[in-house]
C-alpha cells in the first residue's frame, strides 16, 4: 500500500535526505522517498494503523524541520482531482455540493506553497539585513580604542549572534534531547559557543551571519528549481466545456467520457486528448514538446491535452479519459522523476551520514590528544578543533548536487525531453553505443514517391498518370503515395477489373488494359520488363501489354537524421547501429546514407530483442547501450536496453511506460539536446564534488596545523556552499 504525505514548507535538500532515511527505518515502512520539488513523502507500508504511522512520520519530520507541516498529500494545480472525488459526498447538504469552495482550496494549494516559500525568504532576508547592519556596527565598536567601546561592540555582536543563531542553537539542543547529535546545527552551535567562551565574538557572529546567508541562497535556489519544474505541472486545466444535445456546460475533466464532445475556445488549453471534428486552428505545443513554432490542425487531426488553442474554436471528440491523457502522464512522470536518484546523490547521502560523526570525533581528538600527550596549550588546540568543526560541514555537497539534477531535469523538460529520474540523466553520460529503430525513428515512416523511371516512349508524367488511374480507388499506403505525387488533378477514369493481393491492380481505360504492381504481376501477364535494382518499393506499370516504366517508393530519412548521427559521433558515441524489420536492401541503403556502423534487417520483434541482448553482452564494463525507438512496437527492446529512449512519443502509451527517457517530438536532434544537458549536469556535479571536497580537505589540514582561523573556516563551510549552489543554479538557465 502506498501512502503520500505533503511536507509543506520543506526547502532543505539535506533535511529531506535525512527525513527519507529515518522514515524508511520505521518498522511499518518498507520504502520511503522524499520528492523535494513536490514537497511530497511517499511511503510503502502494510500497516493498518495509518494514524500511528502519520504520528511517527510527523515526529521524524519535526526533528529535522520543526516548521514543516505534515498532512495527507492532495495533488496541486492541474492534478488535484483525486482528492475532490474522495470528499465530494462529504460536503453535500440537501443535494447541493459545495464544490466551488473545495475546488478553490485545492486550485490555490500550489500557489499558497509558492507564496509561503517567498514569504519565508523575505523574512530571512530582513533578518539577514538587520544582522549585517548590527554586525558592522558591533565590529567597528569592538575594535575601538576604549574599553567601553570594545564592551559595547561585544554586546552588539552577541546580540547579532542571538538574532541570527537562536534557531540553530535551539534546533541543535532539541536534536541532542532526541538523540540526534551529529548534524550541521550541532557543528555550528558547538563551534560558535566555543568561540564566544574564548571571547572571539566577531568570529561567532560572522559564522551565524554567513550560515544564514547560505540558507537564504539555498532556499532561493530550491524555489527557483521548484518553479522551473512546477510550470510543467500546470499544463492541464481542471475543467472542460462539454457539448451535450447542443448545449454547453462546464464539467470536471474526470467527468468527461471517451467519445464525448468538448469545445475549446481560442486561448484555452486543451483539457483532454481528442480528434478534431470541426474548426481549424494553430496549437501551441511548447509545453509538451519544447517546439516554439505552433502546429496547424484541422478536422481529423489529433489534438493532445496540454496544448494551447491559439486561434479558431475547436470541437473535439475525446479519445482517452483524463487519467490516461497525455498531460496527466507527463505530470505524473515529472512528479516522480526525483524519486529515482543518481548514484552521486546516493553517494552524498551515505557520505554525509558517516562523515559528520567522523569529523566530530576527529575534532575531539584534536582538542584532547596534543595537550594531554605533548603538553600543548589547551586554548590553542580547542580553537583548532572549533575551526575543524566549522570547515567539516557537508552542506555544500548535500545541497548543491540534488539542485544540479533538479535543474538538469527541468532544462531537459523545457526541450521536450522527459527524464524519468536523475539516475537516467546520469546514465546518459555513460552511453557509448546507440541502437536505432528505422521506421519512424530515423525515417519519416511515410511512403513517398522518390523516383520515376519511364520506359522508352513514355514520359514521367505519362507514367505517373497511368499509375494514378489504377490506384485512385485504393486506400493502401502505396496507392496514397502515388496519388500524392500525382497531385490535385483528377486522373483518367478507369474500371478496376481485378485487385490482386500480393500482386497489384488490373484495370481498363478506354478499352486499354492497365497494370500496376510488382514484378510477379508483370510476369503473370507476359510483360517484358527490366527489373530495377534500386533500394525501395517498386511499382511496375504497363499499358496495353507494353511496359511503361517503374515508380520507386521509399520511406525517406528525416531531414536531421544524418546531422544527428554525425554530431553524436563527434560527442564520443563510438558505435551506432540499426535494427529493423524492413527489407535488407532498404535498411542497408539507409544505414549507408546516414553513416551508421551497420544494420540488421528483416527482424521480427523477438529477433530484435535477441539481437539487442547479444549487443549488450558485447559492451565493455562500465559502458552503456541505449536503444532509440518510436515507442509503438518497440516496448520490449526499450525496456531491455541499458537506457530506453522513446522518440516521437507524444501520446504514445507504450513509449511513456517502457522508456527511461522520452523525446516528445519525432526529431532525432533532440537526442543531441538530451546528451548535452546530461553532460553539463554531470560536469557541474563533478565540479561541485571536487571543489567542495578539495577546499575542505585543504582547510581541514591547515586548521589542524593552526595555520587558518575561523574566518577561513567560515569560507570553507558557508562560502563553499554558496559557490556550489550558485554553480548548480547554472543548470536552471540551460
Amino acid at each position: 500500500m502506498e501512502l503520500v504525505y505533503h511536507l509543506k514548507g520543506l526547502d532543505c535538500p539535506n533535511c529531506s535526505a535525512k527525513i527519507e532515511r529515518d522514515v524508511s527505518r520505521l518498522a511499518a515502512v518498507s520504502a520511503a522517498t522524499v520528492n523535494l520539488m513536490q514537497q511530497k513523502l511517499t511511503v510503502q507500508t502494510d500497516t493498518a494503523d495509518r494514524a500511528g504511522l502519520e504520528h511517527d512520520i510527523t515526529e521524524i519530520v519535526h526533528q529535522h524541520e520543526p516548521d514543516v507541516d505534515v498532512a495527507p498529500y492532495e495533488k496541486g494545480a492541474g492534478a488535484h482531482h483525486a482528492h475532490k472525488h474522495e470528499h465530494e459526498h462529504e460536503h453535500c447538504h440537501d443535494g447541493h455540493c459545495h464544490e466551488h469552495e473545495h475546488e478553490h482550496e485545492h486550485t490555490h494549494e500550489h500557489e499558497h506553497t509558492h507564496e509561503h516559500g517567498e514569504g519565508s525568504s523575505k523574512v530571512m532576508l530582513v533578518r539577514i539585513l538587520i544582522g549585517i547592519v548590527t554586525f558592522v556596527i558591533g565590529l567597528v565598536l569592538y575594535h575601538g580604542k576604549s574599553a567601553a567601546m570594545t564592551n559595547t561592540g561585544a554586546g552588539i555582536l552577541l546580540g547579532t549572534y542571538a538574532l541570527l543563531g537562536w534557531d540553530v542553537v535551539l534546533h541543535a539542543l532539541k536534536n541532542i534531547v532526541r538523540g540526534k547529535v551529529f548534524d550541521e546545527h550541532f557543528l555550528m552551535s558547538v563551534s560558535t559557543v566555543g568561540a564566544i567562551v574564548m571571547r572571539e565574538y566577531p568570529e561567532a557572529a560572522a559564522v551565524m551571519l554567513l550560515y544564514q546567508i547560505g540558507e537564504l541562497f539555498q532556499s532561493m535556489a530550491v524555489q527557483r528549481s521548484r518553479k522551473s519544474i512546477s510550470s510543467l505541472m500546470e499544463i492541464c486545466p481542471d475543467t472542460a466545456n462539454l457539448l451535450e444535445n447542443g448545449e454547453l456546460r462546464t464539467v470536471r475533466c474526470e467527468d468527461v467520457a471517451v467519445t464525448d464532445e468538448i469545445l475549446v475556445k481560442p486561448g484555452e488549453r486543451i483539457p483532454l486528448d481528442g480528434v478534431i471534428i470541426t474548426g481549424e486552428s494553430m496549437l501551441d505545443t511548447s509545453a509538451l514538446t519544447g517546439e516554439s513554432v505552433p502546429r496547424s490542425v484541422r478536422p481529423g487531426d489529433q489534438a493532445l491535452s496540454g496544448c494551447i488553442n491559439q486561434s479558431g474554436t475547436l470541437t473535439l471528440e475525446v479519445t482517452a479519459p483524463f487519467s490516461e491523457s497525455t498531460a496527466t502522464k507527463i505530470i505524473s512522470m515529472v512528479e516522480n522523476a526525483s524519486a529515482r536518484k543518481a548514484p552521486a546523490e546516493n553517494f552524498i547521502t551515505s557520505f554525509a551520514r558517516y562523515y559528520t560523526p567522523v569529523v566530530v570525533i576527529a575534532a575531539l581528538l584534536l582538542a584532547l590528544i596534543p595537550p594531554l600527550a605533548f603538553g600543548g596549550v589547551w586554548s590553542d588546540w580547542i580553537h583548532r578543533a572549533f575551526v575543524f568543526l566549522i570547515v567539516s560541514c557537508p552542506c555544500a555537497l548535500v545541497i548543491s548536487i540534488p539542485l544540479t539534477y533538479f535543474g538538469g531535469i527541468g532544462a531537459a523538460s523545457r526541450q521536450g525531453v522527459l527524464m524519468k529520474g536523475s539516475n537516467y540523466l546520469e546514465a546518459l553520460n555513460h552511453v557509448t553505443g546507440i541502437v536505432f529503430d528505422k521506421t519512424g525513428t530515423l525515417t519519416e515512416g511515410v511512403f513517398h514517391v522518390t523516383e520515376l523511371m519511364p520506359a522508352e516512349g513514355y514520359t514521367k508524367e505519362k507514367l505517373l498518370a497511368i499509375a494514378a488511374a489504377c490506384e485512385q480507388g485504393s486506400n493502401h499506403p502505396i496507392a496514397q503515395s502515388v496519388m500524392q505525387a500525382f497531385g490535385a488533378e483528377a486522373p483518367a477514369r478507369c474500371e478496376v477489373l481485378d485487385e490482386l493481393p500480393g500482386y497489384g491492380i488490373k484495370a481498363e481505360s478506354g478499352g486499354v488494359t492497365l497494370l500496376t504492381g510488382n514484378a510477379k504481376l508483370m510476369e503473370q501477364n507476359g510483360i517484358a520488363m527490366q527489373p530495377s535494382e534500386k533500394p525501395g518499393t517498386k511499382i511496375y506499370v504497363a499499358e496495353g501489354g507494353r511496359f511503361a516504366g517503374c515508380i520507386l517508393i521509399a520511406d525517406v530519412c528525416k531531414k536531421d537524421s544524418k546531422d544527428t548521427i554525425a554530431k553524436l559521433r563527434e560527442a564520443g558515441i563510438r558505435r551506432m547501429t540499426m535494427l529493423t524489420g524492413d527489407d535488407r536492401t532498404i535498411a542497408e541503403a539507409v544505414a549507408q546514407e546516414l553513416g551508421l556502423d551497420g544494420c540488421r534487417a528483416e527482424l521480427l520483434p523477438g529477433q530484435k530483442l535477441e539481437a539487442l541482448e547479444q549487443m549488450l553482452g558485447d559492451m565493455p564494463a562500465g559502458e552503456k547501450l541505449a536503444f532509440v525507438g518510436d515507442g509503438i512496437n518497440d516496448a520490449p527492446v526499450l525496456a531491455r536496453a541499458d537506457l530506453g529512449i522513446a522518440m516521437g512519443a507524444l501520446g504514445s502509451d507504450a513509449a511513456i511506460e517502457a522508456a527511461d527517457i522520452v523525446l516528445m517530438t519525432d526529431e532525432p536532434a533532440r537526442l543531441c539536446n538530451a546528451l548535452q544537458i546530461a553532460r553539463k549536469t554531470h560536469r557541474i556535479v563533478m565540479e561541485n564534488l571536487l571543489f567542495a571536497l578539495g577546499v575542505k580537505a585543504i582547510l581541514l589540514a591547515l586548521g589542524a596545523l593552526g595555520l587558518v582561523g575561523m574566518w577561513a573556516a567560515v569560507f570553507g563551510d558557508v562560502g563553499v556552499a554558496i559557490l556550489a549552489v550558485l554553480n548548480a543554479m547554472r543548470m536552471l538557465r540551460t
